[in-house]
């Protein structure tokens, strides 16, 4: 009987003992996954161009991270990148390099490039015009041509609508669509949403918008020089009027930010999100753009 008791008390000892060691190993194995959780707000401020596609992976990535905070705001390429330089915000959205951007000490930011931009002038429907020379394009602009029926449209005055100063669409469409022409003074507009709105209800209205926001019955998007304003032709800069999507960061991204921007650049939003709303995935380009505006070859 004492050798049938020990045994037991011997096995229950065991039993207690695995139990134990399960414990401590269940204990571990939940310490890892906590310590894998993601935490800690993000705001992300600047671009309207970029906005509909970081509030859109910001979601998902709550989703994911329940106790991650992502908000994203607009404001501009301008604002984002001041903000982000002083410090205000965690990452600063921008259509623009910094180099370009106006007082900002660009050896203090981090530049993620999380998509490419396409951008195309865009006029109210009732116009009639689907094709511009880029001549005609800076005429319009700068006020020497003042009614669409001087470039084969309706009998129509010709009304600008312009992005706001600090606007990286604006700089980008300036740069690459009008070789750097200055506008004439007309009305400006803090966001690609107004912009398209205004355009889409205003007969004889002429700006440009990101590829993103396109969409609409009452929007046409112009041709330039009979090339056609596709990612395709972005990918090939056939199209020129394009550029990256930033994400900049005051030195390293760390934490949560830095878990959101590896996110935005994972294969499934680069391939999902960012085609699905009208981006191109950085992968997609056959070339590449410097921040002088210089075009290299990707191999």
């Amino acid at each position: 009987m004492k050798k049938v008791m020990t045994l037991g008390v011997t096995v229950a000892t065991v039993g207690m003992l695995l139990a134990a060691c399960g414990n401590v190993n269940s204990s571990n194995s939940s310490s890892k996954s906590s310590s894998k959780t993601v935490s800690g707000k993000v705001l992300a401020v600047g671009s309207t161009a970029l906005q509909p596609l970081a509030e859109q992976v910001g979601q998902t990535f709550q989703t994911n991270n329940p106790k991650a905070n992502v908000e994203v705001q607009g404001g501009g390429s301008g604002a984002g990148l001041s903000q982000v330089a002083s410090g205000s915000v965690q990452i600063g959205n921008s259509d623009i390099f910094a180099e370009q951007g106006s007082g900002i000490d660009v050896s203090k930011l981090v530049d993620h490039r999380v998509a490419v931009v396409g951008m195309a002038p865009v006029v109210n429907k009732a116009t009639k015009v689907t094709n511009l020379t880029q001549q005609q394009l800076i005429k319009i602009f700068t006020g020497k041509i003042t009614d669409w029926s001087q470039v084969g449209g309706t009998n129509q005055k010709i009304v600008l609508v312009n992005r706001a100063q600090g606007s990286g669409t604006r700089v980008t469409f300036e740069q690459f669509g009008l070789n750097g022409a200055t506008p004439k003074s007309s009305q400006e507009q803090d966001a690609n949403g107004t912009v398209q709105k205004i355009v889409s209800t205003t007969p004889g209205a002429i700006s440009y918008l990101a590829f993103s926001y396109l969409s609409g019955n009452k929007l046409q998007a112009v041709s330039i020089n009979n090339v056609k304003p596709t990612e395709a032709n972005v990918a090939t800069n056939k199209w020129k009027i394009w550029g990256y999507e930033h994400m900049y960061t005051k030195g390293k991204a760390t934490g949560a930010t830095k878990a959101f921007i590896n996110y935005m650049l994972s294969d499934s939003v680069q391939n999902g999100l960012v085609k699905k709303l009208g981006y191109l995935p950085i992968s997609s380009m056959h070339v590449s753009r410097s921040a002088t505006g210089k075009i290299f070859s990707v191999k």
